[in-house]
């Protein structure tokens, strides 16, 4: 790996801490990525015990998770510009140190009113370290060596949305239900703390990306506080998952600030000035394009995690831990599939996502198939676990090549906030699916339907918006197809570029 520029280091350059190895630069970033995904899910399977231990109203217990949400995806793209123009190892410790301690007050937490605000504060960090992980994996890596790094990114992001269930079924099992779910939110802490530390010594410390100076820093206030607020309005609706009209008076406002937002940066760039998202870059068709596929496929994929333990624990009364072991085949060949797909993204381009997509739209149909020979006995509930195992495969080939390739199509100088933006795509896919695509199921079921009818329709919906995925895919993949015809007329690409897709250097 070769410097990039002056400013900005490789991860095999020699620091002031000695030679920094790829592989613990990247067990640094990955870490405290992979407790903040696992902390939305870990704690669906303790509303329960805990509202019993805290004394809390169903609608207090909900708050635990949308208080995280909402907080982790508030300043993921403020964050992420931030660190391009102050440094994104500075953010990125702080991040984790805020997650860190809101895990602490969590797991020491007397009440629900503290236990939310010590949730909203863990969301809050991981909202600002969560954008530097990409910038500092475009800052570090290039060509084969980052496309093996967003398989590791990849990786971490399919086993801790489905790991975080079955930990806290594991640990509420083990230690019962008024000191298990404490556990869930102690166990981060040694994990936070050994993360700051390995961070000072195997990330290496970076210099400000932009123009910007300490004397004369820009970092567009107005428009960040526009894009916080409007990004809260939008997933507000959709964490707080009511009916009241006024909650979606809400959503409208959020879409008019953000019709404001992209006005605003407009003429902030016109006055020759730093926006804090620059709108050109959300025009370019492989950026663009990348986050209307991950938004779609989380939107989908992460609902398939909801529906099934709710499926398997409400209607056939299996255990918490149970129900949490139906996703372990798909969350182990997850594990694998998405370090093959980085090994080779740069040769497949886009068709690589095209057989994920795949893969999991037949996975999705053969579950939906299954529903009804369960509910009715026929076959074992355990062959729900086999028919989701091509989800697993389909989310390796999806996440991490769809991340390479959409990051690649940005400077390295603003990839913090286009990771920002990207994981904003992921989190608003993650809050609309599963807020909308559960709640089929459970009006069909309050309708008078069978659960076999409700599920079905449920992953009906989730093979609906994958298909929605995969056409937009077909589509990049064409303009992607053009691009590389077009760009042998002029001469070949540089080697390891991705197909398609013009890689800029610092």
């Amino acid at each position: 790996m070769n410097n990039r520029s002056g400013n900005q280091h490789s991860a095999t350059q020699d620091t002031k801490q000695g030679a920094i190895s790829p592989r613990k630069l990247m067990t640094a970033l990955l870490a405290p990525l992979f407790m903040a995904l696992m902390a939305i899910s870990v704690v669906n399977v303790a509303l329960t015990p805990i509202a019993a231990s805290l004394v809390a109203s169903n609608s207090q217990a909900q708050w635990i998770v949308s208080g995280y949400a909402l907080a982790f995806g508030v300043p993921l793209v403020a964050a992420g510009r931030i660190g391009d123009a102050t440094g994104r190892r500075r953010m990125f410790i702080i991040g984790v140190g805020l997650f860190t301690l809101g895990s602490l007050l969590s797991a020491l937490a007397p009440s629900i009113a503290v236990l939310i605000a010590a949730r909203v504060l863990q969301g809050f960090g991981a909202g600002l370290f969560n954008p530097q992980t990409t910038g500092i994996i475009q800052q570090n890596f290039q060509g084969q060596a980052r496309a093996r790094a967003y398989g590791m990114f990849g990786t971490t992001v399919a086993v801790a949305t489905v790991f975080g269930p079955m930990m806290g079924g594991f640990l509420i099992q083990l230690f019962g239900e008024a000191l298990g779910w404490r556990l869930m939110f102690l166990i981060n802490v040694p994990i936070g703390l050994a993360t700051m530390f390995f961070s000072l010594r195997w990330i290496p410390a970076d210099q400000p990306t932009t123009k910007n100076t300490r004397k004369q820093l820009d970092l567009d206030p107005i428009g960040m506080t526009t894009m916080a607020v409007a990004t809260l309005a939008i997933l507000f609706p959709f964490v707080q998952r009511g009916s009241n009209p006024w909650i979606w008076a809400v959503l409208l406002g959020g879409l008019a600030l953000l019709w404001f937002f992209v006005h605003w940066e407009k003429r902030y760039k016109a006055r020759k000035r730093p926006p804090m998202l620059d709108i050109d870059m959300v025009r370019d068709p492989a950026f663009r394009n990348g986050i209307l596929i991950v938004t779609l496929y989380f939107l989908g994929n992460t609902s398939v995690w909801l529906i099934v333990p709710i499926y398997a624990q409400t209607h056939l009364g299996m255990s918490a831990l149970g129900a949490a072991a139906l996703t372990i085949p798909s969350s182990l060949i997850s594990a694998f599939a998405a370090p093959w797909a980085g090994r080779h993204v740069l040769g497949m381009g886009r068709s690589i996502v095209i057989w994920g997509f795949a893969i999991s739209i037949v996975s999705i149909a053969a579950t939906m198939l299954a529903i009804t020979p369960v509910e009715n006995g026929q076959i074992s509930v355990w062959v729900l676990a086999a028919t989701l195992f091509g989800l697993g495969i389909g989310s390796g080939m999806v996440i991490s090549p769809n991340q390479t390739l959409t990051l690649a199509s940005v400077s390295p100088e603003i990839s913090g906030t286009a990771g920002g933006v990207l994981s904003l795509g992921q989190r608003m896919g993650t809050a609309i699916g599963t807020a909308t695509i559960p709640s089929i199921m459970f009006a069909l079921v309050e309708g008078g339907f069978h659960w076999n009818v409700g599920a079905t329709a449920a992953f009906g919906a989730i093979l609906t918006t994958l298909t929605i995925g995969l056409a937009i895919t077909i589509a990049d993949r064409r303009r992607e197809t053009t691009t590389l015809q077009r760009t042998k007329l002029e001469g070949q690409p540089e080697p390891g570029q991705p197909i398609g897709v013009g890689v800029h250097s610092a």
